[in-house]
């Protein structure tokens, strides 16, 4: 279904992943994350390269599964499960009806949970896909640091998130890249208008070094930036 939430004037709450969102939740990031279908495809490389026998891969806030599938294409590892995790019930039941999870090869197994009550452990793989920008500041580097401390030696995490530039020149001349982007794939001045004051609250997104910064004190050894698109950046964090 196409994203018309925000076609009309309306009295704004902050951004949910409610059931409305769920409707039309892949046309929404289609059309306005840049990149994203890209970084989804290669979401499978990453898991085929990082993936070890009887190891757990990991895709929080995994929305309607498309991590989590991406992960389950690329997988040759034997042994392995995919744990889908993301606190919306109504995406995870969405996701359900959508994805071959249990019969799959390897199986997909969602649940409803706050990210920072999962408990990970022998993790080949873990993804954050657009979704550690929703997480509280705070809550951040602890996330991140249980990350690391369920991650096997040779694993990875993959970290997309929505970016700010340290430079206000540099951010203005992004944002105006990403407008056009917007409007480019049919959304009006008063949609983007109004989905930018709705995730005013939900969505805080931080610069490149502020992550890198974290993850190095989370216990990361290397991160690696991968894609970048606009203001949408794509990273490997190894242990």
């Amino acid at each position: 279904m196409r994203d018309r939430i925000y076609e009309k004037r309306q009295d704004l709450v902050d951004f949910a992943f409610d059931e409305a969102v769920v409707r039309v939740f892949p046309d929404m990031i289609r059309r306005s994350v840049p990149g994203y279908e890209h970084v989804i495809a290669m979401t499978s490389l990453v898991a085929a390269h990082h993936a070890t026998p009887g190891s757990l891969c990991y895709d929080l806030g995994c929305s309607l599964g498309a991590t989590a599938v991406a992960m389950q294409r690329g997988i040759e590892a034997s042994g392995c499960t995919i744990i889908a995790i993301d606190d919306s019930p109504a995406m995870i039941e969405a996701a359900i009806q959508r994805v071959p999870h249990e019969h799959g090869d390897p199986p997909i197994r969602f649940a409803c949970a706050d990210l920072r009550d999962v408990i990970i452990r022998d993790a080949s793989l873990v993804a954050l896909q657009y979704s550690l920008q929703f997480v509280a500041t705070d809550d951040r580097l602890p996330l991140l640091e249980r990350i690391h401390a369920g991650l096997l030696a040779n694993g990875a995490l993959l970290l997309s998130e929505k970016i700010v530039a340290d430079d206000p020149a540099e951010q203005r001349y992004i944002d105006s890249l990403h407008l056009e982007f917007k409007r480019a794939n049919g959304y009006s001045e008063l949609e983007i208008s109004q989905k930018r004051a709705a995730l005013e609250h939900t969505l805080v997104a931080e610069t490149l070094p502020a992550h890198s910064k974290r993850l190095e004190a989370a216990g990361f050894r290397q991160v690696i930036p991968w894609f970048r698109s606009l203001n949408f950046i794509s990273l490997i964090a190894l242990p």
